[in-house]
């Protein structure tokens, strides 16, 4: 294996296991957040949102390595990551006042 290929399997790895993190707690925060606007108990919700959290880290990282692009991967998880938890933050701060 190359260096240019090592580095390259290396830059994927950490995208799809750091960025896939981020990306599920900003839909976990989010989701919570959304449930609780909805009605549900706060730890109802917790339980929910975390349950699909597996499935939505798995999905991330497993789409992560398919992507052509890594630039793309970068964007999406991390992008999308930050975007719910500002919303998350956002409606948790509605829900508070």
């Amino acid at each position: 294996m190359s260096f240019h290929s090592a580095a390259s399997v290396s830059l994927r790895v950490a995208a799809a296991v750091l960025g896939g993190y981020a990306f599920t707690w900003g839909f976990s925060g989010f989701a919570i957040a959304a449930m609780v606007a909805m009605g549900l108990s706060f730890h109802d919700a917790e339980a929910g949102a975390l349950i699909v959290a597996w499935l939505v880290f798995l999905g991330v990282f497993l789409w992560s390595f398919a992507a052509a692009s890594l630039a793309r991967v970068g964007l999406v998880l991390l992008g999308g990551g930050l975007l719910m938890a500002g919303a998350a933050t956002g409606l948790q701060a509605m829900l508070l006042n």
